[in-house]
């Protein structure tokens, strides 16, 4: 009955005290009656584009002189045939907040970057967490690498963290970017997502098959953005005021409780709602449940890194136990939502390469690919000026860079637009701290399978999660070509022959039971 009132009320126009549907409507469903219990009178006057007041005769095209003596109309109709910027090639669906990162800890040992020492200090940070494959109307709760991206506003300029929710990433070669994304995403003829494209290319790439293990199993389908944990990938070289050098891989751990949901629980929650992680994450902020993460670092010394047996700059494997140490450093905190989403998220920009002093380039090659493509695509996504919208500016911008497409905010103004000059323009500093040598990684295109088999051996702890890994296996593989498909069975049984058997098996017994079934395509 308060529900139907409350409806009553809204389609009437009529204003319900907040006590009257605060019980009955979530955060995000009461939205718009917020608006209007902050703001009871209209906010202003309406004006066209240029600023013009807008007559309420001008607010219809009928009956009138022509179109194109309307301004407000000719606004309208042409802002909105061209709001809409290129969807993120991956990573489009995402939603983002606002919060705080705060230091806990003293890690002045191991970096000087400014953001990470005080104890007590607290940092601005925009936040977007994203699904990786899909497209921007897609599920949140796909069976998909979730992207998890930090913007820390420094007083040394932006520091951008861009990480996954699992702590390994798909391959080592940046040539074979375009190649995974393409077989992952939909097929150029169908349209749709296409099993056997997927397992094709595990095949020929087998490097692919640690970071898509932990995708197939209940780690794929973290329960909402809340609840996962974030990982940024590569081993970042640190400094500290005295110039000694450390590796550090970073970690966000959740505060909510890790949680994961299985396949059937993804299944039901999909039926319902497709917007879930966002909703999920949107409501909690709204209602002062404020997410937190524990961020900290597995550290490595120089020695460290080039005493031990594996490539610790493989952004595929994970570091061995015994080979480092873990540090903490603070949390962060995530207590405000965007007021336009658009503005905040769609316009958002985060670079790899955006580091700070005492925070050093990993030295690995698919670092290096990332920082040259994150910039172009944000260039060909938002123009060259994005790092000038508001979300994506640093606290302290002095450059020589200027003109293109707005926003161009001051645009420096009358400095000189030339360096060096004599008369007074922005200087370079001189880090003295900074390490003077450089650490040479050389790659090898050589498949080990030793991380998915301990993947399956040792992070699957228990026979609920192997069982549901084997599951997602077996239902990827039933509609994948015969030739593709035994060459994968044989693929798992290199990894470990107890998983290759056991899928083999599952796949057997579910073609059998559809074998009957007309609408599923069976491959003889």
């Amino acid at each position: 009955m308060t529900v139907c009132y409350t409806v009553i009320l809204l389609l009437t126009g009529a204003v319900c005290a907040y006590h009257d549907y605060v019980n009955t409507l979530e955060p995000a469903a009461r939205q718009l009656l917020d608006f209007k219990l902050d703001y009871p009178k209209p906010i202003g006057i309406m004006t066209t584009m240029a600023g013009k007041p807008v007559d309420i005769r001008e607010t219809t095209t009928l009956n009138t002189d022509g179109l194109t003596s309307n301004e407000f109309f000719l606004d309208d109709v042409m802002h909105s045939v061209a709001e809409r910027i290129p969807e993120r090639a991956v990573h489009a669906k995402g939603t983002g907040a606002f919060g705080y990162f705060e230091v806990t800890h003293d890690v002045s040992e191991y970096t000087k970057a400014d953001v990470f020492n005080g104890i007590g200090k607290r940092t601005p940070v925009a936040v977007r967490l994203s699904t990786g494959q899909g497209n921007k109307g897609g599920n949140d709760l796909a069976k998909e690498i979730k992207g998890f991206a930090i913007k820390f506003y420094t007083n040394e300029g932006n520091l951008d963290f861009l990480g996954l929710n699992v702590p390994v990433y798909l391959y080592t070669d940046p040539t074979m970017f375009s190649s995974f994304f393409h077989a992952f995403r939909r097929n150029p003829r169908t349209n749709l997502f296409d099993n056997t494209a997927r397992w094709n290319i595990m095949i020929l790439r087998p490097i692919l098959l640690h970071a898509l293990f932990w995708l197939f199993s209940d780690y794929g389908s973290p329960n909402g953005y809340r609840k996962m944990d974030g990982f940024p990938i590569h081993a970042y070289e640190l400094s500290n005021k005295h110039g000694d050098r450390y590796f550090a891989k970073f970690n966000f751990r959740t505060e909510q409780g890790f949680e994961n949901l299985t396949t059937d629980e993804v299944v039901t929650i999909s039926g319902q709602d497709l917007d879930y992680a966002t909703r999920d994450l949107y409501n909690n902020i709204a209602l002062k449940n404020y997410p937190s993460w524990r961020i900290e670092m597995d550290v490595m010394t120089s020695h460290d890194i080039t005493n031990v047996d594996f490539n610790p700059f493989d952004v595929t494997r994970l570091w061995k136990n015994g080979t480092y140490h873990t540090v903490q450093i603070g949390r962060l905190v995530l207590d405000r939502n965007p007021d336009n989403f658009f503005e905040a998220v769609e316009l958002s920009a985060y670079n790899p390469g955006s580091l700070v002093p005492g925070i050093n380039s990993p030295p690995d090659t698919i670092f290096k690919s990332r920082r040259l493509a994150y910039r172009d695509t944000q260039n060909y996504r938002l123009g060259i000026n994005h790092k000038r919208i508001n979300v994506n500016a640093p606290k302290y911008l002095k450059t020589y860079n200027r003109d293109g497409v707005p926003p161009v905010n001051d645009n420096m103004k009358d400095v000189p637009n030339y360096y060096p000059n004599s008369f007074s323009g922005p200087v370079p500093f001189i880090d003295e701290s900074r390490p003077k040598e450089r650490i040479i990684v050389f790659d090898s295109n050589a498949v080990d399978l030793e991380s998915p088999s301990n993947f399956y051996r040792y992070i699957l702890s228990d026979e609920g999660q192997k069982q549901r890994f084997i599951d997602n296996l077996v239902s990827s593989l039933i509609s994948v070509v015969p030739e593709v498909r035994e060459k994968g069975l044989k693929l798992l049984t290199l990894v470990d022959l107890e998983l290759g058997t056991r899928v083999r098996a599952g796949v057997t017994a579910a073609r059998r039971k559809i074998k009957d079934d007309p609408w599923m395509t069976i491959y003889h």
